[in-house]
C-alpha cells in the first residue's frame, strides 16, 4: 500500500516544481528590461543615484541594472560599455553620457533598433532622445550664487572652482552663478577647473588664496570640490562660506555642524528613481515628458539632519 503512493506523490511534487518554474520563466520573460550606464559608481553621487534607480526597478518588476565603466577616461571606455549593452537587446536605455561626441554615434545605433533612449544628470545636443532627466544647471549655478550673494556684500571678491572645463553642466553652473553674482555687484576674481585629467579633485583653492588673500567666497560646482576647498581654507585658518552643489553626506555633515552656513543639493535618487519611471512609459508607448526637473534643494541647519538620515540610510 505504501509503495503504491510513492510513485504518485512524486509525480505530483514534480510537477507541482515544473509548474512553478514556468509560471516563474514566464513572467521572467514578460519583465520589460532596462539597462542604465552611469557615469561612474566610486563616488557618492552615482551610489546615491544607482539607489534611486534600482529601488524604482524593485517597485515596478523591471529586470534591469545599473553598471558604469571602472573608469571615465580615457572617455571611450563608457562608447564601448554602451556597444556591449546593446548586445543584450534591452526594452530601454538609460544613460548618463560622459562625452557628446563620441557618444552620440552609438545612441544612432540604439535609435535604429527603435529602443528608447533617455538622458540623466546632463543633457546633450541629440534630437532623438526620449526625455532628459535631471536638473536645471544653469538654475542651479544662479541658486548656488544667490545663496553666497546673501551671505556677502556688494564689491565682495569670489572664485568659482568648477569640474571637466568642456563639461556643459559645469559651464551652465558656472555661467548661472557668475550672472547672478555680477548682478548684485560681487566681483569673480577667479574661475579654476579643480579636477585633474582624471576627474578627480585636485588642490587649487591655495594658490587662489595667494593671489586673492581677500577673497570672500567660493562656488564649487560640485561638492568633492567644495570639500577639497574647505580642506584647504581650514588648514589656512580661513573662514569663509564654500557652496557646493550635490548634496552628499559629507558636505551636508558640515552644514550640520554649522562649519558652513549652507549649500545646494541636487536629488540623485529621485534622478535615478524618475528616469526608470520615464522609461517604463516609453516601453509601453505611454507619452514621456520631454524634460524631467529632478530638483534642487537648498539645504541649512534647519533641514540638514532629515537630508542626512535618509542618506545615511540609504547607503549603509
Amino acid at each position: 500500500m505504501k509503495k503504491k503512493l510513492i510513485v504518485p506523490l512524486a509525480l505530483i511534487v514534480f510537477t507541482m516544481a515544473f509548474t512553478s518554474f514556468t509560471v516563474w520563466f514566464l513572467m521572467k520573460q514578460d519583465k520589460p528590461k532596462i539597462m542604465i550606464v552611469a557615469q561612474r559608481l566610486d563616488i557618492e553621487y552615482w551610489k546615491i543615484f544607482k539607489s534611486g534607480a534600482e529601488k524604482a526597478l524593485q517597485d515596478f518588476n523591471i529586470d534591469g541594472k545599473v553598471i558604469a565603466p571602472e573608469s571615465i577616461y580615457p572617455i571611450s571606455n563608457q562608447p564601448n560599455m554602451l556597444k556591449k549593452v546593446l548586445t543584450q537587446h534591452p526594452d530601454a536605455l538609460i544613460v548618463a553620457p560622459v562625452d557628446e561626441e563620441v557618444t552620440i554615434p552609438v545612441l544612432m545605433e540604439y535609435k535604429k533598433k527603435n529602443i528608447p533612449v533617455l538622458l540623466v544628470s546632463r543633457d546633450i545636443e541629440w534630437e532623438y532622445k526620449t526625455a532628459f532627466i535631471g536638473p536645471d544647471h544653469y538654475a542651479l549655478g544662479e541658486m548656488s550664487g544667490k545663496l553666497l550673494g546673501s551671505m556677502l556684500q556688494p564689491e565682495d571678491q569670489v572664485a568659482i572652482i568648477f569640474g571637466v572645463a568642456d563639461d556643459q553642466a559645469m559651464i551652465d553652473r558656472t555661467n548661472g552663478a557668475k550672472k547672478v553674482l555680477e548682478n548684485i555687484g560681487i566681483e569673480v576674481v577667479a574661475e579654476r577647473s579643480g579636477y585633474d585629467h582624471l576627474a578627480n579633485p585636485t588642490p587649487v583653492m591655495g594658490s587662489i588664496l595667494q593671489s586673492y588673500p581677500n577673497i570672500k567666497g567660493v562656488i564649487a560646482t560640485s561638492d568633492r570640490l567644495a570639500l577639497e576647498a574647505l580642506g584647504t581654507l581650514e588648514k589656512e585658518g580661513v573662514k569663509i562660506p564654500v557652496i557646493g552643489t550635490d548634496g552628499i553626506i559629507k558636505m551636508i555633515e558640515i552644514v550640520g555642524e554649522e562649519k558652513v552656513e549652507a549649500t545646494i543639493a541636487q536629488n540623485p535618487y529621485d534622478m535615478g528613481y524618475l528616469s526608470v519611471v520615464q522609461a517604463q512609459k516609453a516601453i509601453e508607448g505611454d507619452s514621456t515628458e520631454k524634460i524631467v526637473d529632478s530638483g534642487i534643494d537648498i539645504l541649512t541647519g534647519d533641514n540638514a539632519q532629515d537630508k542626512l538620515n535618509f542618506l545615511k540610510k540609504l547607503l549603509r
